[in-house]
């Protein structure tokens, strides 16, 4: 077939200043090399973190931008190294599509800690070019990148568990978290932490969902199975679920206090931070300190976990929930997120929104 990576010109939708509002944008994808992977974009979910960076909330931003890292796609054509992928296969790319592979994070296989890291758009390349993401109708991505989405699992529905469902699963597994009948808190209800409740309860985990109001109590309880549900203002609840807990999965992207939820963890607790939070967070060491507790962070996962985890939720009949919307939707369904109001993830037709129309 023809070669769709060489100066091929595509139409993405890209933000072109901080006010985030995304509109169709015509630019060419990179010559395909030996190791890429052309894939005609399905699906691209949209994450909180597309909101950040769109409107420069982290001051690196730079535009135009093309935003989306959730991708799931067919292969069209792939480069004459690549031996995982074969035209034809549905395949996914999320957050990194490039690293060193020489440092002793690449070294170790967690490459998203590698210093060098590549991001799927907001970045450059290693060609000089700037990286666009999958709310385009094509992408290049290096085959180290790549993975295969399983049959078990619907494309739409394997698009968040890229960003969110990997961002649950790899922490889980780093801190030896996975073994049944563990105690989990799960510290905001939005596409990562409904992800969170899901993967939990699937290795056995007694799951609480720790909210600011009472509203998603029904939603968390009802259709997500988690076995308690805690207002984190409700001070008798709060002191009832006191040296509880094994761990907790903290999503909120905003700035919150540290200190009501640690003192909910047992003593070697561990506090997982997974929001991209733009200000300092504080606490009291005692809190810490008093029960040998742990805040930590975790980005992402490895390109080793991605299809370990997708493996995970095929076999458990995991699925993202999510709300489909049309490109010509984007910039309502980005209004709608920062007002937390979607159910738990918007997914982009990409494929179905016909943008080189």
């Amino acid at each position: 077939m023809g070669s769709m990576g060489s100066d091929k010109q595509i139409t993405g939708w890209a933000a072109r200043d901080s006010s985030g509002i995304l509109s169709p944008y015509k630019y060419s994808l990179r010559a395909t090399g030996a190791e890429d992977v052309v894939m005609k974009v399905l699906y691209c979910g949209i994450c909180h973190t597309d909101i950040h960076q769109t409107k420069n909330h982290l001051g690196m931003s730079n535009y135009p931008m093309v935003p989306g890292h959730e991708v799931v796609g067919e292969v069209v054509e792939v480069g004459s190294d690549v031996t995982k992928f074969k035209v034809g296969d549905v395949v996914g790319a999320g957050v990194i599509v490039g690293c060193c592979r020489s440092c002793g994070s690449c070294k170790s296989d967690i490459e998203q800690y590698c210093n060098k890291r590549v991001w799927s758009y907001n970045d450059v390349y290693t060609d000089g070019k700037p990286t666009q993401g999958g709310f385009a109708s094509a992408m290049v991505v290096d085959q180290k990148f790549v993975v295969k989405i399983p049959e078990k699992l619907a494309p739409e529905q394997a698009a968040p568990l890229l960003c969110a469902g990997l961002t649950v699963y790899s922490p889980l597994k780093h801190l030896g978290l996975t073994g049944s009948g563990l105690k989990a808190g799960i510290l905001g209800l939005g596409g990562v932490g409904h992800m969170g409740v899901k993967i939990a309860k699937a290795m056995g985990h007694h799951v609480t969902v720790i909210s600011s109001s009472d509203k998603k109590r029904v939603e968390a309880m009802d259709d997500l199975g988690a076995d308690a549900y805690l207002v984190s203002s409700d001070a008798e609840g709060m002191a009832a679920t006191v040296d509880s807990l094994d761990y907790i999965i903290d999503t909120i992207p905003v700035f919150h206090p540290l200190e009501p939820y640690i003192s909910l963890l047992k003593v070697g607790g561990k506090h997982v931070i997974m929001g991209v939070i733009n200000e300092p967070l504080q606490f009291v060491t005692p809190v810490i300190m008093l029960g040998r507790k742990s805040i930590t962070g975790s980005f992402i996962g490895s390109m080793t976990e991605m299809p370990e985890m997708l493996e995970f939720c095929a076999e458990k009949g995991l699925t993202s929930t999510i709300e489909m919307v049309k490109m010509d939707y984007v910039n309502k369904a980005f209004e709608r997120l920062e007002r937390n109001d979607v159910r738990y993830r918007f997914v982009v037709d990409v494929a179905g929104s016909n943008l080189e129309q």
